[in-house]
């Protein structure tokens, strides 16, 4: 089997906007009050009267095939782990920005806390003991699932081999390995 890619699947019909996702990441991740390396959109109102609904998409870091925002990085800051995650190493980011800039997705902050840019790494501390990220494990909707987009037998292979689903931005060449199933 090929290596590890992980990646998401947002079930988008399942988000009920409770942003327990958000409040997750940011206590496990220690960001700074009032950033996000996560978010809900939210779109509507949808349909028509009497059938009116709104439409929430969460997002976050799109960890790229092959991610703009590492290509601009003139010290090599921004990296892409083995399965797929990609990553800043603060001890080579010089604080350019120019990452930033580069990510269509704007799913990147600056922290001044740390002096440089801020983003989603899947909650690698526990992902690496195999745990799924906060922002997964707190969903009440379940509308956020986590896997390894090359194994068969994965949740999220499962749904995306079992659903019709949609990338954004997917003319950039970025590659996201973020999914949507509405």
């Amino acid at each position: 089997m090929a290596e590890k890619r992980m990646g998401f699947v947002i079930i988008e019909s399942r988000c009920i906007d409770c942003r327990a996702c958000m409040v997750a990441c940011s206590v496990e991740n220690d960001v700074p009050v009032g950033y996000h390396r996560n978010w809900v959109n939210t779109e509507g109102p949808t349909g028509t009267f009497p059938d009116l609904g709104m439409r929430h998409k969460p997002g976050n870091c799109m960890h790229c095939e092959s991610p703009s925002c590492q290509r601009v990085c003139p010290t090599g800051a921004t990296y892409t782990r083995p399965d797929g995650v990609v990553l800043i190493n603060y001890d080579d980011c010089i604080g350019c920005l120019y990452c930033i800039i580069a990510c269509p997705y704007n799913a990147r902050y600056v922290n001044e806390e740390i002096g440089g840019p801020d983003k989603c790494t899947f909650c690698t501390q526990r992902i690496d003991k195999g745990r799924a990220p906060a922002c997964v494990e707190t969903c009440l909707g379940k509308s956020r699932v986590y896997g390894d987009l090359n194994d068969p037998g994965s949740e999220v292979s499962r749904l995306l081999a079992e659903n019709p689903s949609t990338r954004l931005l997917v003319d950039s060449g970025n590659g996201p390995q973020i999914y949507y199933i509405p």
